[in-house]
């Protein structure tokens, strides 16, 4: 490892601040942008990425298990997103973290398919609710990926 590197990693450092919170908890929510603004006063880009999930069968989805992922994936995102835009000049960018599984049919993935289909319609909408201030809303669509953990629900 060279010594500028070291150097720029340190100095980067000195500009990053850890919030640990919940995105389905507005209290968290309000918090986080709080600080935000006492440290740096605006926001140019939120990248909102609430993704948790549970692979279940349609058989065996629980009120706990669809609270869980639509608090988190979905009103997390929301609130993150609306609570962020007084922080945000005109000109400012959103993006949104969304999955191919919300144009995919997937076993067992429906309510987690149906969080990701609300963060696609958010993108749609929310770029002409924002249009006036020319905020830019865009999502990504991220697919799947080889990873031990999902080997046993994957064909491949």
């Amino acid at each position: 490892m060279s010594r500028n590197w070291l150097r720029r990693s340190r100095k980067s450092e000195e500009n990053v601040t850890s919030v640990q919170g919940d995105v389905s908890n507005l209290a968290d929510l309000d918090r986080l942008l709080a600080q935000i603004k006492r440290e740096k006063g605006r926001l140019d880009i939120v990248f909102a990425n609430a993704g948790i999930t549970t692979i279940t069968p349609l058989a065996q989805i629980t009120e706990g298990n669809y609270d869980a992922l639509f608090n988190s994936n979905v009103k997390g995102l929301l609130f993150t997103v609306q609570k962020a835009l007084p922080l945000m000049p005109d000109g400012a960018s959103i993006i949104l973290n969304a999955s191919v599984v919300a144009s995919k049919g997937s076993p067992d993935w429906s309510v987690y398919s149906a969080t990701k289909a609300a963060v696609r319609s958010f993108a749609r909408t929310w770029t002409t609710d924002l249009k006036t201030r020319r905020i830019r809303v865009e999502r990504s669509e991220p697919g799947p990926y080889r990873h031990a953990s999902l080997a046993r629900h994957t064909s491949g």
